[in-house]
């Protein structure tokens, strides 16, 4: 059974630090108008992306704090770093398009500033219970992100998997907002 080691943490702070700067600079200075902007009526703004992603924060902290104590050991030989590296190399890889479940659609009820402080606040609170809670590899859930992404390869995650899960879905919402900006009808 694998178990978190100093190495673990120091790459998920590394990892938290590197989603969380590249968030906060790619929405730096962002009008209402430019946060709004669709570049298709079927594609999301900025806004809609920084909504998102809070939504999946929330429910991604809430899953671990509340499900993580008592769920199942993972399966005998398990090799925990081959999933940590498919998570930070498939979550964050827009190639493969996914449809945000109902519950994680953006609804227009918290404004960018709003997502981006409950975003900021969960990576504080994710290092937080990363750093109390040494057990986080000796549970695994079912994961639909690394189901997705693995095409059922991989099915579950162990806790600290999930907490590298909340950061490579913000690389891949950050790469998102990039071509939002890149559009050509993008406000100036």
């Amino acid at each position: 059974m694998a178990t978190m080691v100093a190495a673990d943490l120091e790459q998920a702070r590394t990892y938290f630090a590197f989603t969380r700067n590249r968030l906060q600079e790619v929405t730096a200075g962002l009008t209402d108008e430019q946060a709004r902007f669709k570049p298709a009526p079927d594609r999301w703004s900025i806004a809609e992306i920084l909504e998102h992603l809070s939504i999946a924060h929330d429910r991604i902290l809430t899953r671990m704090i509340d499900q993580f104590p008592q769920a199942p050991a993972p399966e005998p030989g398990r090799n925990a770093q081959v999933v940590d590296a498919l998570i930070l190399e498939r979550i964050p890889d827009r190639s493969m398009k996914a449809t945000a479940p109902e519950f994680a659609q953006p609804k227009g009820l918290v404004t960018p500033k709003e997502a981006l402080g409950r975003i900021l606040l969960s990576y504080q609170r994710l290092t937080e219970f990363l750093e109390s809670t040494p057990d986080l590899r000796e549970h695994i859930l079912e994961s639909a992100p690394l189901r997705f992404t693995t095409n059922g390869a991989q099915t579950t995650a162990d806790g600290y998997q999930w907490a590298l899960t909340a950061a490579a879905h913000d690389e891949r919402h950050i790469k998102q907002i990039l071509e939002v900006k890149a559009a050509s009808n993008y406000p100036a």
